[in-house]
């Protein structure tokens, strides 16, 4: 089955760039041609890029790695959050806070935090304090609940609209953190490792987007069960063939000569026969 189609990505209106005016000139090579003003982006690059990325994506997966979903603008919130919570992954859709990548220590502390809170009953306090832990606890999850259950850095980003992420990309180049982007027009796709030149202001190109990453994620999962199936049945074959193994080892050492146990037999039955006639019946005659 393909990833996507030309279809899809026309239905979704994928190949409408920004005004010329507004353009990057390093775009230049994702771009098809220029109508009523507006640059056409070459739909058959961004189907290219959208298959290497979904690799990548499968690949991290499989590998044992997360995978980050980012994008805060309006458009975009929506879908990174669905998304990213179909195929059991992270998302940041509110607001990047600045060291999420580069001083994640001190971002784990807020997550332990924010637990803490969601836990609480509020027992025993006054309802000013009430209202300042409820208030604390709205803002850490609105800014950090979609990474709430993220252990470490993540293996790669997903992100929308790089121009508008600047600081999740430099923090993601940091360290070292491949990046996927949805790159319009008037996005620079320097120094992003996979760009996807496409539209990334129309809300049903987010979502097609952010859909095909999100599957990609769910097919690498399939794929990670049915290894870890595999591999447990192998280990029962091999139980198996070792239990059946140690059984044959066994039976040998029981095996029985039939030719020796036969002479047995017979001497057995011989020394019997002997002691019947020697019974200790006596036979007296008559005097």
């Amino acid at each position: 089955m393909a990833v996507v189609t030309m279809k899809n990505l026309l239905e979704s209106g994928v190949h409408f760039g920004h005004q010329v005016k507004r353009w990057d000139p390093r775009m230049k090579k994702f771009i098809f041609t220029e109508r009523n003003g507006i640059h056409i982006i070459d739909l058959q690059k961004t189907i290219q890029a959208i298959k290497d990325a979904y690799e990548v994506v499968r690949k991290n997966v499989i590998g044992g790695k997360q995978v980050l979903f980012v994008g805060t603008k309006k458009q975009a919130q929506l879908a990174i959050q669905k998304e990213a919570e179909r195929c059991n992954q992270h998302f940041v859709n509110n607001r990047w806070l600045g060291g999420m990548l580069t001083n994640f220590s001190t971002i784990k502390k807020s997550l332990t935090r924010l637990k803490q809170l969601e836990k609480e009953e509020f027992e025993g306090l006054t309802k000013k304090e009430i209202a300042s832990r409820v208030k604390e606890r709205t803002k850490l999850s609105k800014n950090l609940g979609g990474i709430k259950e993220l252990k470490g850095l993540p293996g790669i980003l997903f992100i929308i609209d790089p121009r508008k992420e600047a600081i999740a990309v430099a923090e993601a180049k940091r360290m070292g953190i491949p990046i996927i982007a949805v790159v319009d027009t008037n996005c620079n796709p320097d120094g992003i490792d996979f760009p996807i030149p496409g539209n990334d202001d129309a809300i049903r190109a987010i979502t097609l987007f952010t859909q095909i990453i999100a599957n990609a994620v769910l097919e690498a999962d399939n794929e990670a069960a049915k290894l870890f199936v595999e591999e447990s049945l192998d280990d029962d074959d091999n139980d198996i063939e070792s239990h059946m193994s140690d059984v044959s080892i066994k039976e040998e050492d029981l095996e029985i000569d039939i030719e020796k146990y036969s002479k047995a037999d017979h001497v057995e039955a011989d020394r019997f026969s002997d002691d019947d006639e020697d019974d200790g019946h006596h036979h007296y005659d008559d005097e």
